[in-house]
């Protein structure tokens, strides 16, 4: 299987996020979230939509595909394991946002598979 480049995983979880708190995303919605410039964001968007990643409806609204989705889902669920665990160790929230953001790209599936397990006591 072929490499997602960290940024696409980036771009493909904010806009996960961002449906999820507004029911809609625009490319001025992910420039801002991310303090990105607008023509960074719409070079960006072109190689998610050539990637089929996304697709924009009749109101260039981005929305995610099944394949976009599956990328954006499990970065957000390693995101937030990982932050949710460093936080009730006694990391501030803040740094556990920015250290699990970090980790979650450069983990193994063995590893989030077997740190979910152990935290989750699964």
């Amino acid at each position: 299987m072929k490499k997602i480049l960290e940024s696409t995983e980036n771009y493909l979880e904010t806009i996960l996020m961002l449906s999820q708190q507004k029911g809609f995303v625009r490319a001025v919605d992910i420039a801002n979230e991310l303090n990105y410039s607008k023509p960074s964001v719409s070079v960006a968007m072109k190689n998610l939509r050539e990637n089929k990643y996304i697709v924009l409806d009749e109101n260039a609204h981005i929305k995610l595909t099944e394949k976009g989705r599956e990328i954006a889902q499990k970065m957000y669920d390693r995101h937030t394991l990982i932050s949710d665990w460093l936080i009730s160790l006694g990391v501030d929230s803040d740094i556990a946002i920015n250290d699990a953001c970090k980790m979650e790209h450069d983990m193994s599936e063995e590893t989030f598979i077997a740190l979910q397990k152990h935290i989750k006591g699964i």
